[in-house]
């Protein structure tokens, strides 16, 4: 996330940050090494501050696409792979410099390495684009991770708002994701009660708690 006393969220598209983004990516690295994580998100940052959004656009697109290419190759070497994720400027970061899914598959194209892929988080999706289902099946051969929460509240899935996510899930399946689902939301209350939807959620699907098969037991 670079200096977020500064206000930094992320360095991957900051120029002349580009030292210090080698040096944290060494270190994410290190870490996802010992747990044996084979994902890691790199942040691209924001538009700094007291600069306008279209004039540094240019000089950030170019920042991010050769620290991408540095990433890539680094997590190459460790079979690891690196996640870009857009978020939205519109409630939760104005300055974020990623904010949609088009802008990110447009720079992985440019960047052009097998080992990136899209942190698509549902929550900023809808927000900055709506039309989940189609941009579902658009980017899925881009997608490397998913993220959810409810809209526009953040929290669980089955707290009020614009999403359905038993659809979205039986969706997600439809298209062959095998991938983790990342619960990137606020709980209203405590973690344990916040996973009340899991729980639904299999029950209505016929499977045990974990997931398992009821006709499997």
């Amino acid at each position: 996330p670079g200096d977020q006393e500064a206000g930094e969220l992320g360095l991957a598209a900051v120029p002349g940050r580009q030292a210090a983004f080698r040096q944290a990516l060494e270190a994410a690295v290190h870490y996802a090494r010992a747990v044996g994580c084979p994902r890691i998100h790199v942040m691209a940052g924001r538009v700094p501050l007291g600069t306008d959004r279209a004039a540094v656009a240019g000089e950030m697109e170019t920042t991010f696409i050769e620290n991408l290419r540095y990433a890539a190759d680094l997590l190459s070497q460790e079979n690891m792979t690196g996640l870009v994720e857009p978020i939205n400027n519109r409630i939760t970061d104005p300055r974020y410099y990623l904010n949609t899914s088009e802008q990110a598959a447009a720079i992985l194209k440019k960047v052009g390495r097998p080992n990136l892929k899209l942190q698509l988080d549902l929550f900023h999706c809808q927000i900055m684009d709506g039309n989940l289902s189609r941009n579902l099946e658009m980017y899925f051969p881009l997608i490397g991770h998913i993220q959810i929460a409810q809209v526009p509240g953040r929290h669980e899935p089955d707290s009020p708002g614009e999403l359905n996510f038993p659809y979205i899930f039986e969706l997600l399946e439809s298209l062959g994701y095998t991938g983790y689902v990342g619960c990137e939301y606020a709980p209203k209350g405590d973690t344990l009660e916040g996973l009340g939807w899991l729980r639904s959620y299999w029950e209505s699907r016929g499977l045990q708690h974990g997931g398992t098969s009821k006709a499997a037991k």
